[in-house]
């Protein structure tokens, strides 16, 4: 528990980025892994696309994500992965 503590607490985050760090840390596997795509974050949680990618600059420049693009086998673009850090 302490990843909770240490989000709730960091004043640098937004709170669009405490959200959508929450979200991802409710779907991710063990291993800290998950891939929604971000307009099923944005709906799921009632904020815009470019809110959520904001929000998600905003948790890896603090350390708290790291993310990796996703290709589909024809070589267009897949969701991205998410690896939380923290």
């Amino acid at each position: 528990m302490r990843w909770l503590e240490s989000v709730y607490q960091d004043e640098q985050l937004s709170h669009r980025a405490k959200a959508v760090y929450f979200y991802l840390r409710d779907r991710a596997d063990p291993q800290g892994i998950c891939w929604p795509a971000l307009g099923t974050i944005a709906r799921e949680l009632s904020l815009s696309r470019s809110t959520v990618k904001r929000a998600v600059q905003d948790l890896k420049a603090a350390g708290y994500l790291e993310t990796q693009q996703r290709w589909r086998q024809n070589g267009g673009k897949s969701s991205l992965q998410f690896r939380l850090l923290k």
